[in-house]
Formats: structure tokens, C-alpha cells, sequence
């Protein structure tokens, strides 16, 4: 594919290092030089310094046969504009990302694939909703819903008394054959690798495993783990920006008990204004004293979302010392990922890296319909709808030829989620949700075609 990225911001670095992975045909376009030749001396992409919204420059990156532009620039304005002129242009599709939310609400009502836009991103909205399943989780560390829950991915650290750390993945569906889940991925303590799990694979103490499971799997998997399922309705919110403005008002919907810090005094008095069913404080977070005086240690949850992701890290450490259940902190430094199970916290959150998550499904080959990288590890979780011209249409999971780097986590079929063991047989109109290290995709996608 031939794809244009406007913005060489982290969300735009970070997309082009993916794609150039897979020798992809990139061209990274921003007016700050820097950025630019760090991006050119470290990936295999072109790099064009310019304007995104020049006609001149557009044409400059071929844009007539491009197959995607993605504008990805810290300005709503110039990436609509830019994929407006794109697709006039002659580029087949095209994604603006956009920072205000009304605009993904009233889809219906402005037609913007008319206006030339054929997908809206907003990385607030995504890490506000991503918040809210995590909430939804509260034992997990990490949460994504395929289908509107027929089908969830969670992942999970195992403590010592799991039952099956020391088994094998197929001595334990031995002992536990009722489950209704299964493992995906694994990433040992202190190491970069992800694991694709087979029969052989061991679990060991302190493993990140993720699993697919359906709705009645999860109370297994809260047993099976050793995690209590806390219910969560006080929830502490640091930072009244555009993620803890969402945030708060989606859990006042939803009759949660919310209390919101904000530093800034005369946003402080809007957000009262606007959230009337939350408790605003003026107040500066990073104060201890604040924070016990407004009853932190009674709070089932903590979520740090200011501009600064030290101040987040840092007050989740406060909140955890403290003795709540739960503790989210956005960051947005990518490097910080490695650090959230070592230093305790629950789930680190990346604006950017939700946003490219969201944008790669949209590259993907196949009948692809819902993506997720797992964060912190390679590894991706993709969801295919299965055609008539399918390989794997009619075939027995066992018989697939799959590599050995990819598996199948479950199957949807007929508005329910199924959790696909070797002897399922794999049907046309079936959602397959598969898990694979990027080495694996090509081969994959050629199953799905």
C-alpha cells in the first residue's frame, strides 16, 4: 500500500515505524525539520518537509496514487482539510484525526465521507472509553471488547496462587475442561518477548497473560486467577482535560460517584458548570495532604489524566500506597509502558498509541473489522470476518495450516461468542478473532482474503 502521513508527531512516528515493519510504501510529511530527520535516520520511509494542506506538496507526494492519507497532526483543522484536498486529489481513503468529540457524536448527521473524510479518529474519546472498560474490569490490567462484549480480551498478571502457574496450557485444560476461556499472549516478568502460547507453554508466577473469553468466562477467569471482582462506584479523577472532562461525564451517566481534581481555578468553575453530578475540586493533585483530606483511601479507583505524565504516574503511587483498587495514569511518553507492572500501577494509557491502534485496522488487509495492539507487547489482535473465498472457510481449526506464531482466541457466530478449540469448524460469516506477532500477518491476512 502507498500511504501518506501528515504529522510526525508521536501518533505519526509511531504509525510510520509499524508500517515500514511491513515495507510498506510510507511518506512522512511535517514542517518541523527535526522531527523529520529523526524520523528519516531511524525508519525506512520518505520524508517530505511542507505543508500538508499544499496542493503543491500533496502533489509532490503523489497523493494521486496513494491508497490512504492519514492527517495526524496536533491540529483538527489542518488534518480535515488536508484529507478534503486528498481525496479531490484522487487518494482512495482517507483518516483525520480530531481532538473535538462532537464531531464523532453527530457522524449521522454531517455526512463527512461526503466532505471526503472517510474515517474520524479522536484519541480523548478512545482513552475516556478505554477507561471506562478498565473500570468495567477492575481486576485487569487490560480490556478490549470485541462485538460489544461477546467476545472480551483481558489481560491479567498471575499471582503465585493461580492454580495453573506451573502447568502447562494443555495440562491445565485438562484439569479445568468447563473453561470458557483462552490464553493469547504471554509476556514473562522482565522481559521484551511475547509469547504465543501452544500445549507446551508453561505459566509461570508473575507471567502477563491475556486471554479471550466470553461474558461467562469472566467469572472463571476472576476465580482461576486469584483477582477478587471488586465493584467500583467512587472514582478520583485528576486532571479536568479533555480525557477527564469525557471521562467524568460518561461515569456520572452510569450513576458512579465522582470526584474531580482540577488545578486550574477558572476551569475548575466551568467543569462544575457542566458536570453537575460530579464533585469539582480546586485543588493542585500533586498534594498529599489534598488528596487524604478528600477521603482518597475511601475511593475504588484512581485515574490520573493530567498534561504531565510524571504527576500521573506519581499520584497513581500516592493512590496505590493508599490502598485503592484500581489505578490508571495517562502518559504520554511510549517508553513509560514498561514500566507500569514493575512499579505497581494498574494500566499506563497512551492517547497516541490508541489512536494508531485504531488507524492500523483501517491498513490491514482481509475482512479485518476490530484490531488492538496489546500494549507494551508485539503482538495483535485482529478480527476477521470470514468469506466465501476464505481459506479457512469450511476447514477444522486443528487443520489449519496457522503459523506457529498466531492463534485463534474465540469465533462469534450468530450474535453469541465461542471460544474455537481445535476440533471447531470454521464457517463463512464467522468474526474470528486471532492473536499474531507482526512476522505472522502477511501469511494470516492470505488466510482471511
Amino acid at each position: 500500500m502507498k500511504i501518506i502521513i501528515a504529522g510526525a508527531g508521536e501518533v505519526g512516528f509511531h504509525l510510520a515505524k509499524l508500517l515500514s515493519y511491513e515495507s510498506q510504501d510510507i511518506t512522512l510529511i511535517d514542517c518541523n525539520k527535526d522531527s523529520l530527520s529523526y524520523a528519516d535516520t531511524h525508519l525506512d520511509i520518505r520524508v517530505l518537509r511542507g505543508d500538508a494542506t499544499s496542493i503543491s506538496v500533496l502533489k509532490d507526494a503523489q497523493v494521486e496514487k496513494s491508497d490512504l492519507v492519514i492527517g495526524v497532526t496536533a491540529s483538527e483543522t489542518t488534518n480535515i482539510t488536508l484529507c478534503m484536498l486528498a481525496k479531490q486529489l484522487g487518494c482512495k481513503r482517507t483518516i483525520a484525526r480530531i481532538s473535538n468529540a462532537e464531531f464523532i457524536r453527530n457522524k449521522e448527521a454531517i455526512k463527512f465521507s461526503d466532505l471526503g473524510i472517510d474515517e474520524l479518529i479522536s484519541p480523548e474519546a478512545l482513552a475516556a472509553t478505554e477507561i471506562q472498560l478498565l473500570l468495567n474490569q477492575s481486576a485487569f490490567n487490560n480490556t478490549y471488547e470485541f462485538e460489544e462484549g461477546l467476545l472480551i480480551m483481558v489481560g491479567v498478571s498471575l499471582p503465585k496462587s493461580a492454580p495453573f502457574v506451573g502447568k502447562s496450557v494443555k495440562e491445565a485444560a485438562k484439569v479445568f475442561p468447563e473453561l470458557h476461556f483462552m490464553p493469547i499472549a504471554i509476556q514473562r516478568m522482565g522481559t521484551q518477548y511475547t509469547i504465543v502460547p501452544r500445549g507446551d507453554t508453561v505459566f509461570k508466577e508473575n507471567d502477563q497473560v491475556y486471554f479471550i473469553t466470553s461474558r461467562e468466562g469472566l467469572d472463571e477467569l476472576y476465580k482461576l486467577t486469584g483477582k477478587e471482582k471488586k465493584e467500583i462506584k467512587s472514582v478520583m479523577i485528576l486532571g479536568g482535560s479533555k480525557v477527564g472532562f469525557k471521562t467524568a461525564r460518561d461515569l456520572c451517566k452510569k450513576k458512579f460517584n465522582v470526584k474531580l481534581i482540577e488545578k486550574n481555578k477558572e476551569k475548575a468553575f466551568d467543569l462544575a458548570d457542566e458536570l453537575p453530578s460530579a464533585l469539582i475540586i480546586n485543588g493542585d493533585g500533586r498534594n498529599v495532604e489534598l488528596l487524604e483530606e478528600e477521603n482518597m483511601e475511601a475511593m475504588d479507583a484512581f485515574v490520573a489524566v493530567t498534561g504531565n505524565s510524571e504527576t500521573n504516574i506519581m499520584s497513581c503511587l500516592v493512590a496505590k500506597s493508599k490502598n485503592v483498587k484500581k489505578t490508571i495514569a495517562l502518559v504520554e511518553n511510549m517508553d513509560y509502558f514498561q514500566l507500569s507492572h514493575s512499579i505497581g500501577i494498574d494500566t499506563l494509557l497512551n492517547k497516541k498509541l490508541l489512536a494508531a491502534n485504531n488507524i492500523f485496522r483501517h491498513i490491514r488487509k482481509g475482512e479485518i473489522v476490530a484490531m488492538t495492539r496489546l500494549n507494551n507487547l508485539n503482538a495483535e489482535i485482529l478480527e476477521f470476518i470470514v468469506k466465501p473465498t476464505s481459506q479457512v472457510n469450511g476447514q477444522i481449526v486443528r487443520e489449519l495450516n496457522f503459523p506457529r506464531e498466531a492463534t485463534i482466541g474465540g469465533v462469534i457466530r450468530d450474535d453469541e461468542g465461542i471460544i474455537a478449540l481445535g476440533g471447531f469448524k470454521i464457517t463463512e460469516g464467522d468474526r474470528v478473532v486471532v492473536c499474531c506477532l507482526p512476522s505472522a500477518i502477511p501469511k494470516i491476512e492470505k488466510l482471511f482474503l
